[in-house]
C-alpha cells in the first residue's frame, strides 16, 4: 500500500468527510482514497495509488493513522477555512461550487460570469450563462480558479446524418470563455464524410475525412478505438482562442458503408451518419469512456430520441482584453487581494488572470481572499500535533512504503528492458545492416541528463508526431531530441519508421538522424541541431522585407534535390507526405534541411503508389490524394509546388483566402492564366526577380494538376530550377564539383535543360539513364 499525504494538510469544512475514506476489503486487505475537487486541489492533495495485501496488524496501523489525519485536517481546515465567493452570496450549487468572479444574482458575479443554479434537479445543477443563444447554457461540472477553466457537459455533443449537415458551437461575441485548445479534442465519429471546420469570417481553418473500412461488406457501423486514423472517425486540429466555429460535414461519394438513422417519408436516406464531440482530452484517453460514447453511437442509429451523451469539455476564461500593465491602472482590475499576483492569459483566453501569491491561497479576485501568514502557521502547528500522535505507526508505514518503492523500482527496471527489446526488434526488422542500429542507440539516462529531464524550458517546437527538445550531449555536442506526445502503438510504428527510412538516407538537404533511445515505450530520436529555424519563420517575418529572391529560389532547388533523391535515388522510393514551409530547417548558411519523416511512406521501386489513411496539412494537401487515399510521388510534387507558390507570393496556404471558397492555389493560377501575376506576387520578389519569377511560377503551374499523372517528376522540377541557377554559384557551394571537368559539367547541364525543355513534363521519365545518371552526379547533395 503507497500513500502520498496531503501536502499542505488542508481540507475545506464542507468537503472534510470525503477528503479521507477507508475502505475495507476484507480483513488483510484495504483501499484508502483521498477525494477532492479542482477547486480545492490546492489545499487537500489526492491520492490513492496501489491496493495491497499486508498482515492484518499493518492493516489496523494504516487505519489508526489515518483518523489521527482526519482528525488533524479537521482542526486545520477550521483554522484556515477561506471564503471563496462575495458575502451573502451563494457559494455551492449541489456538489459545484461557485466561487467569485463566478455568481448568480448581478452583485455577486463580475461581468460576463454569470450561472444559473436549477435547483429542480436533484441534487441542484449549475448553468454557464454563455450568451451565444437563449435559455441555459452548458452543465458547469467544476471551476478551477487555479487553471482559469471550466468544465462544462454534453452541450457540445451531436447526432447528426444527411449528405449535407451543420453543427455550431458558439459563446458570445465578448465573452470571456473560450473553447480550449490544450485541452480538448474535436472527434467526429462515424465514417463516409468529409468535414470542414469554419471560423469566424467564413475561414476553413482545418478539415479531415473519415472513411467506412472496405471489408465492410455487413453494414454495420465501424467504431475506431482511442485513436482517430480517418477509418470510422476522424479528428481535425482546433484553434487557439476558438471562441466559435461552425463544423460543415459533407458525404464522400463511394465512401458511405455504414448505415444510417431512420428518416421520415419521404425525405431521402442520408448519406452517412456522425457523432460529434468537442471532447476533454484527458476523458477521451480513457478507454472505458470512449467504449460508452460508441456504444451510444451505435444505439442512435435505432433510438435518435435518445437523451444526450455526457462528454465534458473544457473552456478556457480571462478577465477583459488588456494585458496585466494595462488592467492594474483601470479601477476594475480583477486581482482585489493584496497577496496576488497578475498573470497574462496563456490558455487562449483574451486578457488576464489572477494567482495567489506564494505561501498564500485563496480567492485572488476577491479582497483579502489569499491568505497565510499566522493562520497557515497555526494549521501548521495543529497538524504537526496530530501526525505526532502516531509518529510510530507513521514509521512502519513509511517502511512498507520503502518496500514498495523497491518492488516498483524493479518492475521499472523490467519495463526499460522490455521496451529496449521490444523496439530494438522492431528496428533491426527495417535496417538492412544491424550495425547501424547498434551504433545510433543512446541510453535513456543520457537523453535525460542531456534535458535536464525533459524540462520545459529546453522544447524547440512541436508537431504532429512529437515534441521537439535542445539537448547538449556528454561531449558537448548539441542535438535535438524529439519524443512523442501519446504512447499508442501507432506512434511507435511512426517512429520506428522514421528511424528505418532516416538510416538509409544520406543528402544534404536533410536533416541527419544521430540515433535512437529504446529504453521508452515510444523510442526517442536524436537528430542534428539546426539552429536557424524553419523556412515559414523566416518567410512570414511581420516587416516589408522577407528572404532574398536569391536565397528563395535556391531554397526551392534544394528541397526539390533532397525529393527527387528520395523518389528515385534512395534504396526504396520514400514519399514524404508533409512538405511546406513549417518542415524546412535553415541552418546559419540558409541551407535548407528536410524534416520531419513521421508520416513518410516507403513504396517499393516496383509499385507506382500505395492506399493508405489521409495524412498531411490543410493546404498543402494533394487533392487526388485526399479524395482517393492514393499515395504516390506526385503527391510531393503537389505539395512541394504549394510551397513554390507560396515562396512566390509570401502568402500562407493555411489563411490566406482572397474570397470565399477560393484558395491561395487556385487564386494564383487564376492570375497566372490571366497575365496578372503580378497582383498577387510578393512586392520583394517583383523588384528581385525579374523574368525567373515567371519562369517559376509557370513551373508551378505544371506541378499544380489536379490528376497526378498530369504532373512532372520531382527530378524533372529539379532540373527546371537547376536551369535557373548560376553555374558560378553551384561550383562555389559544392567545392567537391570542381573535380567534374567544366566541359562536362557544361555539356551535362546544357542537354539536361534541353531535353526538359523540349520533352515537357508528360515526357519527364524519358530522358535517357546515361543522361540522368551524369546529372544526378553534378548536382548538390
Amino acid at each position: 500500500m503507497v500513500i502520498t499525504f496531503p501536502v499542505s494538510h488542508k481540507c475545506c469544512p464542507e468537503q472534510i468527510n470525503s477528503c479521507c475514506r477507508v475502505t475495507l476489503v476484507n480483513s488483510s486487505k484495504f483501499l484508502v482514497t483521498f477525494s477532492n475537487t479542482d477547486t480545492f486541489r490546492n489545499l487537500c492533495f489526492i491520492h490513492v495509488i496501489n491496493e495491497m495485501r499486508m498482515p492484518a496488524l499493518v492493516g489496523a496501523a494504516m487505519l489508526l493513522l489515518l483518523l489521527l489525519l482526519r482528525g488533524s485536517i479537521t482542526l486545520a481546515a477550521a483554522a484556515s477555512s477561506v471564503n471563496i465567493a462575495l458575502p451573502g452570496c451563494k457559494s455551492k450549487c449541489g456538489d459545484v461550487d461557485i466561487p467569485y468572479p463566478f455568481g448568480t444574482t448581478p452583485v455577486c458575479y463580475r461581468p460576463g460570469f454569470m450561472v444559473t443554479c436549477n435547483e429542480t434537479h436533484s441534487p441542484p445543477k449549475l448553468f454557464l450563462d454563455n450568451g451565444a443563444s437563449p435559455g441555459p447554457g452548458p452543465e458547469v461540472v467544476e471551476i478551477s480558479l487555479a487553471n482559469s477553466t471550466v468544465r462544462v457537459g454534453s452541450w457540445v455533443s451531436h447526432f447528426v446524418a444527411g449528405n449535407t449537415s451543420h453543427v455550431q458551437l458558439a459563446f458570445s461575441r465578448g465573452s470571456p470563455f473560450v473553447l480550449s485548445a490544450k485541452a480538448n479534442s474535436l472527434v467526429i465519429m462515424g465514417c463516409g464524410f468529409r468535414v470542414l471546420l469554419h471560423i469566424v469570417d467564413g475561414w476553413t481553418y482545418g478539415s479531415c475525412a473519415s472513411f467506412c473500412p472496405i471489408n465492410n461488406s455487413t453494414g454495420e457501423p465501424f467504431l475506431p478505438d482511442v485513436v482517430c486514423n480517418g477509418i470510422g472517425c476522424c479528428q481535425p486540429s482546433i484553434p487557439i482562442g476558438l471562441r466559435s466555429c461552425r463544423i460543415e460535414l459533407s458525404s464522400l461519394d463511394g465512401a458511405g458503408r455504414c448505415p444510417t438513422a431512420p428518416s421520415p417519408s419521404p425525405a431521402p436516406a442520408p448519406a452517412f451518419n456522425a457523432s460529434v464531440h468537442m471532447v476533454e482530452q484527458e476523458w477521451w484517453s480513457d478507454g472505458s469512456h470512449v467504449y460508452g460514447l460508441q456504444q451510444y453511437f451505435m444505439d442512435l442509429l435505432s433510438y435518435p430520441d435518445m437523451s444526450p451523451f455526457f462528454v465534458p469539455a473544457i473552456a478556457a476564461w480571462g478577465l477583459g482584453e488588456l494585458s496585466c500593465e494595462e488592467a492594474a491602472r483601470r479601477p476594475d482590475f480583477g486581482c482585489r487581494s493584496k497577496n496576488s499576483v497578475c498573470l497574462n492569459s496563456t490558455n487562449g483566453a483574451e486578457g488576464y488572470v489572477c494567482r495567489c501569491s506564494d505561501g498564500y491561497q485563496g480567492n485572488p479576485y476577491m479582497t483579502n481572499g489569499c491568505q497565510g501568514g499566522r493562520g497557515r502557521l497555526a494549521a501548521g502547528i495543529i497538524f504537526s500535533i496530530g501526525v505526532g500522535s502516531g509518529i510510530i505507526i507513521l514509521l512502519l508505514v513509511l517502511a512498507v512504503a520503502f518496500a514498495i518503492k523497491k518492488v516498483k523500482d524493479q518492475k521499472a527496471k523490467r519495463m526499460k528492458e522490455y521496451f529496449f527489446k521490444q523496439n530494438r526488434g522492431l528496428l533491426l526488422q527495417q535496417l538492412v545492416d544491424t550495425d547501424i542500429a547498434e551504433r545510433m542507440i543512446f541510453s535513456l539516462e543520457e537523453l535525460e541528463t542531456a534535458t535536464n529531464k525533459f524540462d520545459e524550458a529546453r522544447i524547440l517546437g512541436g508537431g504532429g508526431h512529437g515534441t521537439v527538445y535542445k539537448g547538449i550531449l556528454s561531449d558537448q555536442h548539441v542535438v535535438a531530441i524529439k519524443k512523442s506526445k501519446t504512447v499508442i502503438k501507432r506512434e511507435i510504428d511512426e517512429f520506428i519508421n522514421e528511424v528505418a527510412i532516416l538510416s538509409q538516407i544520406n543528402h544534404r538537404n536533410v536533416v541527419k538522424l544521430f540515433g535512437c533511445c529504446l529504453e521508452t515505450e515510444v523510442p526517442l530520436l536524436i537528430y542534428e541541431f539546426i539552429s536557424n529555424g524553419t523556412l515559414y519563420a523566416h518567410l512570414h517575418t511581420d516587416g516589408p522585407q522577407s528572404l532574398s529572391w536569391k536565397d528563395r529560389l535556391r531554397i526551392a532547388f534544394e528541397v526539390a534535390s533532397s525529393l527527387a533523391y528520395l523518389h528515385s535515388a534512395a534504396l526504396i522510393s520514400i514519399i514524404h507526405r508533409d512538405i511546406k514551409t513549417s518542415n524546412i530547417l535553415l541552418d546559419d548558411r540558409l541551407t535548407a534541411k528536410v524534416s520531419d519523416f513521421g508520416a513518410s511512406r516507403g513504396i517499393a521501386i516496383d509499385q507506382s503508389g500505395v492506399t493508405t489513411a489521409i495524412q498531411g496539412t490543410y493546404g498543402y494537401l494533394d487533392p487526388e490524394y485526399y479524395y482517393t487515399g492514393r499515395l504516390t510521388e506526385k503527391s510531393d510534387v503537389y505539395s512541394f509546388d504549394v510551397m513554390l507558390v507560396e515562396l512566390l507570393t509570401r502568402k500562407k496556404p493555411t489563411g490566406y483566402v482572397p474570397s470565399e471558397g477560393v484558395s491561395l492555389v487556385a487564386h494564383f493560377m487564376l492570375l497566372l492564366n490571366q497575365d496578372r501575376l503580378k497582383e498577387v506576387l510578393d512586392s520583394q520578389v517583383s523588384q528581385e526577380a525579374g523574368d525567373e519569377a515567371k519562369e517559376v511560377a509557370a513551373i508551378a503551374a505544371m506541378c499544380l494538376g489536379m490528376k497526378g499523372e498530369d504532373r512532372p517528376t520531382m527530378r524533372y522540377v529539379e532540373t527546371k530550377l537547376q536551369g535557373l541557377q548560376s553555374l558560378e554559384n553551384t561550383v562555389k557551394a559544392d567545392p567537391e564539383m570542381e573535380e567534374v571537368p567544366v566541359k562536362l559539367r557544361h555539356r551535362t547541364f546544357e542537354r539536361s535543360r534541353d531535353n526538359a525543355d523540349k520533352e515537357g513534363h508528360s515526357n519527364s521519365r524519358r530522358y535517357s539513364m546515361e543522361e540522368a545518371m551524369l546529372f544526378s552526379a553534378s548536382l548538390q547533395r
